[in-house]
């Protein structure tokens, strides 16, 4: 019923720049918290950025000064822009969103998207 589809991934050289989208569908309610998380080969999937419905917010430390995440409430839509993109940036991009249904908040995923990042 709810999906979170992702798009913008793809191959791109050190020090250039890629913008991801996810947008969320279905009978929502509200969304609430909404962001990015990453997972590269053999490692934990980690907190990117994240934004509350409010507009607050927040970065991982290694990304911080070359990413920056905005929403459209209007939309249902977060969005990922990055720049001075890295070889250690390289890893599956996934889009989370809290969404509230019938007075229930639950946690949604994106399937993913590759960001490839060479050097």
């Amino acid at each position: 019923q709810v999906q979170l589809v992702e798009s913008g991934g793809g191959l791109v050289q050190a020090g250039g720049s890629l913008r991801l989208s996810c947008a969320a569908s279905g009978s929502i309610f509200s969304v609430n918290a909404m962001g990015w998380y990453r997972q590269a080969p053999g490692k934990q999937r980690e907190l990117v950025a994240g934004t509350t419905s409010g507009g607050r917010r927040n970065y991982a430390d290694d990304v911080k000064g070359r990413f920056t995440v905005s929403r459209d409430n209007a939309k249902n839509t977060v969005y990922l822009q990055m720049s001075s993109l890295k070889p250690e940036d390289t890893a599956v991009y996934y889009c989370q969103a809290d969404v509230v249904i019938k007075k229930y908040e639950y946690s949604y995923w994106g399937q993913g998207t590759q960001v490839t990042v060479s050097s």
